[in-house]
């Protein structure tokens, strides 16, 4: 008896790993990582800085990328192109009059998407205050990107820095909110704001391919990077390309191979977006666009992927996860990695507020637990915004890693027997 229950577990393990064998976990091959690496940071790609041919280049060869792999298009889209609008302003005209008094016009800013604005205090613009010792043109990003009408009280102590605000003024999107930055020591009791501005329109495309959900397709999982970099600058050693190959090709290579990965292992229940973003480096644009086009409370996780090419401080086989503490997907994704010898360390730069600087923030702010993977030493990451930023200066076994310990531990939240708690937006500055 003893001799036939052995012979019939015997055969139950053979069974079983006949079917595991039989149920073969797709590659992700370091061939492949390297070449879809190596052709988005090609000198042929321009540094994929937006309004120029080489970033629609980048967008065209993503796109393709996604219909080899066959992914859907975006409802009711006939493309994996997602385009918006975006405003380059001419201010015409402009006026700031603050307790009565009339303010000189370097003392205030008018960031606004609209070409006639006026202004009041019983207008409804929240009033909020950037005050001294903080990092002033993160504050200031946070509000123009708010997504909320606002009049910023700037103090006074920034007042050799109150012209970068120009920045904000370059490009804004359609249809966004205005924010006016005043330059005092105390908030207005009244104020009125009138500025007129013309616009130059022009257009600007995320990349997003959709592998439906079976038994949850409506709960949305989002694997994003951005694939927009710097362009091309002043030479530096006859080399003028900032290729972005760190900044980030890496992640979007990332989303590219975790696209081809899912789509393989096909047992997604929930449905899963491969986003590239356009514009983070000039202000978190596209993902900003991207967000808004969904109800929040349907995303249940946001994998966004940046700069994953070199060596965390910890060595290979590491990453950290940005806002770590802010929601338990951090945790789920070390759970799911026990055994593996690669670990997802808490931001190791507080200090910087990663979270709040890439394309996982729009949504974070929405509630979702939205996070950045990242190896990038920032307090040393000597390629980082040069024009050496190239392929060669990758490890591109590590980044392979890296991509497969993303597909392994989000797998369980994909599959909709994880969820990760939401973010705090009350805790979020």
């Amino acid at each position: 008896m003893k001799y036939i229950l052995m012979m019939g577990a015997l055969g139950l393990a053979l069974q079983v790993n006949a079917q595991k064998k039989s149920k073969k976990e797709p590659g992700i091959d370091i061939k492949e990582v390297s070449r879809i690496e190596k052709t988005l940071s090609a000198d042929d790609m321009e540094g994929r800085r937006i309004f120029t041919p080489g970033i629609d280049k980048a967008a065209n060869f993503i796109a393709a990328e996604f219909e080899k792999i066959g992914l859907e298009k975006l409802p009711n889209s006939n493309s994996y192109l997602q385009s918006f609008k975006m405003l380059k302003p001419n201010q015409i005209t402009a006026s700031v009059t603050a307790n009565g008094k009339v303010l000189d016009d370097k003392s205030f800013f008018v960031v606004t998407p609209k070409e006639n604005l006026v202004v009041t205090e019983s207008t409804g613009f929240e009033l909020v205050a950037i005050k001294a010792g903080g990092n002033f043109m993160q504050e200031a990003y946070g509000h123009v990107s708010s997504g909320k009408n606002k009049v910023v009280v700037v103090d006074p102590s920034y007042a050799s820095n109150f012209g970068r605000l120009s920045f904000f003024k370059r490009q804004m999107m359609e249809g966004g909110a205005s924010t006016i930055f005043i330059l005092s020591a105390e908030p207005p009791t009244s104020f009125s704001v009138t500025a007129n501005h013309q616009f130059e329109v022009s257009k600007l495309h995320n990349v997003v391919g959709v592998l439906p959900g079976k038994s949850k397709k409506n709960e949305y999982v989002i694997f994003s990077g951005h694939y927009d970099h710097l362009g091309i600058g002043k030479p530096v050693n006859g080399d003028s390309i900032f290729n972005g190959a760190n900044d980030d090709a890496a992640g979007t290579t990332a989303v590219i191979m975790l696209a081809k990965y899912f789509k393989q292992l096909r047992n997604n229940e929930r449905t899963i977006l491969f986003a590239a973003f356009t514009a983070e480096e000039m202000g978190g644009y596209g993902a900003t666009y991207f967000s808004r086009q969904f109800d929040p409370a349907t995303v249940m996780a946001m994998f966004n992927i940046e700069m994953i090419g070199t060596e965390s401080k910890w060595g290979t086989n590491s990453a950290y996860i940005t806002g770590y503490e802010k929601s338990s997907m951090g945790e789920i994704m070390k759970k799911n990695l026990e055994g593996t010898g690669f670990t997802f360390h808490p931001d190791p730069y507080p200090d910087q507020q990663l979270f709040y600087r890439s394309d996982n923030a729009t949504l974070a702010r929405l509630g979702v637990p939205a996070h950045t993977i990242s190896t990038s030493k920032m307090d040393s990451e000597k390629y980082y915004h040069t024009v050496d930023d190239e392929f060669e200066t990758l490890d591109m076994e590590n980044m392979t890693r890296i991509i497969r310990a993303i597909a392994l531990s989000s797998r369980t939240i994909v599959a909709g027997t994880d969820t990760p708690t939401r973010v705090d937006t009350s805790s979020l500055r």
